[in-house]
Parts: structure tokens; sequence; C-alpha cells
């Protein structure tokens, strides 16, 4: 269909468009007017980003996308409208329960529809770039409109704290029956390493260790010592009962050996000079004889003192030797046996050690918990308050009035062009050629029109007539 062709159509069919035009856009109008008028308060909460001052770490998950879709829905949920139907105290109002009773029949409760209520009229819109929820209520009543705004922004903040503090009460319950077992552990380890201690006589401060590891090792050197002296006392008395026991240092330290060496030293000489003068038999000679006899038999009878001295001595440093060894022996199993006390004891300790840091860490995060469930900021906080709008938002008479006509130009069109195509007629000479399919020789003017001249064209603007197709040409 050609333009020209399309004129003619809406020109044959003018008023039935027209008719069709006014209806939608009398309609659109009508119904503008008649509609009650729609008022819409809005207020907006913003969500802090700030680190929690009593976790000292920033709220978890802010940083990813669906944190703010999440609160959104928070915000659209049955309990924050149930929170606002209770802080509003709706429910109770006689108008609402009437208007309930004739809606629902009495069927569910007054809660349920007041929520579906609330929340067909809500409308929630988070910001693109940046924390801020957008919060609309719609209502015939501008105050009331801003009233339920600024409720569901307070109810949505009331409910992000319930969705914080509760979890955390929780927590805090767990952790005080937890921290209590731990310091119901702790005082067993406490009772058990007391007692241990008093069974075993060990004090906080023990240095009964020290003191006996020095003892220990002051035994030891004293062993080493005597028996370097008893070996060298026995190695002495070897000497004294052999034939070089005149040889002795004792021997020969001796003043009443030496004295008698001297004395028998003298008396050889004597007999040597009395044998040389007077010969073996003299009596004199007899006598020198006796009287070294005798103090030969004196210095052997002290040089065995002497001697004898030495194996006493010998036998006393292998007693102490002995003695030292046995000291030593039950001062290492003393030591020994003070180990494994002590040993015990550290077990002991540990365990105290232990259950002391697991009670430190549980009464550390019961303390963290019951400071988060007693917090009263929430990490929402309202940025706009709604007020009572002065102006409705719906219905918008002339932005309805420009769609209406939009529309009813479309309607028009579509009629008109539906009532054609219905009852098909020629209405140009290009009508007349895409039915017959034949060409056009010329045009007859309407009755009453004035002469034209021959051709296809009519002879004055505006002239419509029917055309005739041209004859065929014979063959």
């Amino acid at each position: 269909m050609s333009f020209q062709q399309f004129l003619s159509v809406l020109r044959a069919r003018f008023w039935a468009a027209l008719l069709v035009f006014v209806l939608v856009v009398a309609t659109a109008v009508g119904v503008s007017l008649v509609l009650p008028k729609q008022y819409l308060g809005e207020a907006s909460v913003v969500i802090d980003v700030k680190p929690d001052p009593v976790a000292m770490m920033a709220t978890p998950g802010i940083a990813l996308p669906s944190f703010m879709a999440t609160q959104v829905d928070i915000l659209a949920s049955d309990r924050v409208a149930l929170r606002v139907i209770k802080d509003l105290r709706l429910a109770e109002n006689p108008q609402i329960r009437q208007q309930w009773q004739e809606d629902a029949q009495g069927i569910g409760t007054v809660e349920q529809w007041l929520m579906a209520l609330l929340q067909e009229q809500l409308d929630v819109r988070p910001s693109r770039e940046s924390n801020v929820i957008n919060i609309a209520y719609k209502s015939p009543d501008p105050r009331f409109a801003a009233a339920l705004a600024n409720a569901f922004a307070q109810a949505y903040i009331a409910t992000t704290l319930e969705l914080r503090v509760d979890p955390a009460q929780n927590f805090r319950n767990f952790f005080d029956t937890q921290t209590q077992g731990a310091r119901d552990a702790l005082e067993k380890a406490q009772g058990r390493l007391s007692a241990y201690q008093q069974q075993k006589g060990i004090i906080a401060t023990d240095e009964r260790l020290d003191v006996e590891n020095a003892r220990l090792n002051e035994l030891s050197s004293q062993l080493t010592q005597l028996q370097a002296i008893s070996a060298e006392s026995a190695s002495r008395e070897r000497q004294a009962q052999g034939a070089r026991g005149d040889r002795l240092q004792e021997v020969l330290a001796n003043p009443v050996v030496g004295s008698l060496k001297a004395e028998l030293a003298r008396s050889e000489a004597r007999l040597k000079e009395l044998g040389s003068r007077y010969g073996d038999r003299h009596p004199q000679v007899i006598e020198a004889r006796a009287n070294i006899a005798e103090l030969q038999s004196r210095l052997n009878a002290e040089t065995q003192r002497v001697t004898s001295s030495v194996g006493v001595t010998a036998t006393i440093n292998q007693q102490r030797e002995a003695q030292v060894r046995r000291e030593l022996e039950a001062q290492r199993a003393k030591v020994l046996k003070m180990k494994a006390v002590r040993d015990e004891g550290m077990v002991l300790q540990r365990e105290v050690e232990n259950a002391q840091r697991v009670f430190d860490s549980l009464a550390a995060r019961l303390n963290q918990t019951a400071l988060e469930a007693q917090s009263s900021q929430s990490y929402a906080n309202v940025l706009t308050t709604a007020l009572p709008p002065t102006e409705p938002s719906s219905p918008k008479i002339l932005l309805n009035t420009a769609l209406a006509v939009f529309l009813g130009v479309l309607l028009a069109i579509g009629v008109a062009l539906l009532l054609e195509l219905a009852d098909r007629r020629v209405r140009s000479p290009d009508d007349a050629v895409a039915a017959l399919g034949l060409p056009v020789i010329g045009t007859l003017p309407k009755p009453g029109a004035k002469r034209f001249i021959p051709g296809n064209r009519p002879l004055l603007p505006g002239t419509r007539g029917l055309a005739l197709p041209a004859p065929a040409q014979e063959g």
C-alpha cells in the first residue's frame, strides 16, 4: 500500500477513526479523573560501611554484590511488615478489622491480610552505585503514606539489629555454657596439680631438684678424687708389702726411723772400729754387735709400723670410696625419682595451662558476644525521612492524556485499516491497477464535476472519479 492509498483510506474512514480516537482519549481522561488520588511517601536508608566498633572489623559480606539485594529482600519481607503492623498497632484499629472482615470474610488473620495489603503498596528500590535504599509507599492519604514509609524504614533498621543481636545472644548462651565447662575443667586440673604437689612435697618455686643435682655433681667429684687417692694408696700398700717397703716416703720421712738409721750407722762404724782393734771375740765387739742387732730390730719394727699405717690408709681410702660410691648411687636414684615426680607434675601443669588457655579464649569470646548482644546500633541508618507529599503521584492526567492520544491515534489507524480490509474498495487508479492488473487509460469525474482534458490525471486538483482500464491489444 502506497502512501496515497493510505491517505485515501484514512479520508474514507475518517469518522470511524475519529470516533475511536475520541473514545480512547475520553476514556483515559475520564478514568484519570475518576480514579482516587494516590500519594507517594518516600524515605531512604543508608548502609554504613564503617568498621564495627564492637567487633573491630567491617560488616562481613558488605562488599558482596548480593548484599544490597539481600537488604532489599529483608525490607520487603513479612517480618518487617509484621513489625510495622505491631509498631503502628494497625491490627487494633476497629476500622481496619471491619474492613478485613468484609474483604477476607474472616479467613486467616488480620495480620496476614495487612501484610499482603502493605507489601502490595510498598516499593523498595536500591541505588545503582551507592549504599542507599529508597522506600516508597503509596496511599490515598498523604500523611498515612509518609507514616508507612517511615515505619518501614524504622522496622527495617530494628530488624537488621535483631538479625545481628539474636545470633549474638545465642552465641553468648553457647559460650557461657562452654566457659562454665572450661572453668570446671580448669578447677579440676588445678586441684589434681595441688594434690600431687602436696603429696610429693613440691612447691610452686621448687629448687630441690637443683640442690640435689648439685649434691650429685659434688659426690661425683668426690668419688673421682677418692678413686685417685685409693688407687695411689693401693699402690703404696703393695710397695709396702714388697721388698721396697723401707723406701716408702712415709718410712723415709719418719723421724724415729731416721734417728734409728743414724744410730745404727754409728753403731756399725764403732763395731768396725772395735773389730779392727780388738778382734771379733772381744767383749766390746760382741756388745756392739748386740747393740746393732737391737737397733736393727727396732728399725724393722718401726718400719713395719709405718708401712702398716700405709695399708690402713689404703683401707680407709677404699672404704671412703665405697661409701661415696653408695652415696652417689643413692643420690642418683633420688634425683631420677625427683625428675620422674617433676615430669609427672609438669604433665599436670601443662594440663592446667591448656585448660587456662581454653578458658581464657572462651572467656574472651563470651565477653565479645556479650558486647555484641548488647549492641543497640545497626549498620543501617535513616538517610531521609518521608514527609506528607503535597501533590498526588497518581493519576497523572497530563501523562495519561498524552499516552491516550498516542494510543488513540494508533487504534484509530488500526480500526480504519481493519474496516478497509473487511470492505475493500477502489479509491484510486493504483487500486484499480492492483485489483485488475491492467493499465489505466483515463479517469471519469464525479457527477457535477467540471470538464477535463483527456489523460490519466484529473483536470482540476482533487478531482476524483472512476478509472477505466485500457483495452487489451490484439495479437
